[in-house]
């Protein structure tokens, strides 16, 4: 459950999903520009879009959420600011996001041409 009235921040820039608490909070004060323990949630998508990360500080620590989909990929929702590093969900996306909701499937995503020798 996504805490009513907290501040959501989605990285536009894909991570390497194998960094941890550290790196990520990193990445949220270089990029975000946000201090990690803010009570905000970080969202970070992988590079492939098939799994996300959300660190957020709960009062006593950081937590760190990990989702991947089953099939599927998630959408990313769309940056409207040229050069945005992040953009601000609302907590009716993120839920949608993490209930499945507004994925696209492998078969909707454009096939790769692959040569034949």
């Amino acid at each position: 459950m996504i805490p009513h009235g907290v501040e959501i921040f989605l990285g536009v820039e894909p991570i390497d999903l194998r960094w941890g608490f550290d790196r990520l909070s990193g990445i949220v004060t270089e990029r975000i520009a946000r201090p990690p323990r803010s009570g905000a949630l970080f969202v970070f998508f992988g590079k492939r879009r098939t799994a996300l990360k959300i660190l957020f500080a709960d009062g006593s620590g950081l937590c760190l959420f990990y989702k991947r989909l089953d099939s599927g990929t998630f959408r990313m929702p769309p940056v409207h600011e040229a050069g945005a590093t992040s953009i601000t969900l609302d907590e009716r996306v993120l839920d949608d996001l993490l209930d499945g909701i507004d994925v696209e499937s492998k078969s909707e995503r454009p096939r790769r041409k692959t040569r034949m020798h």
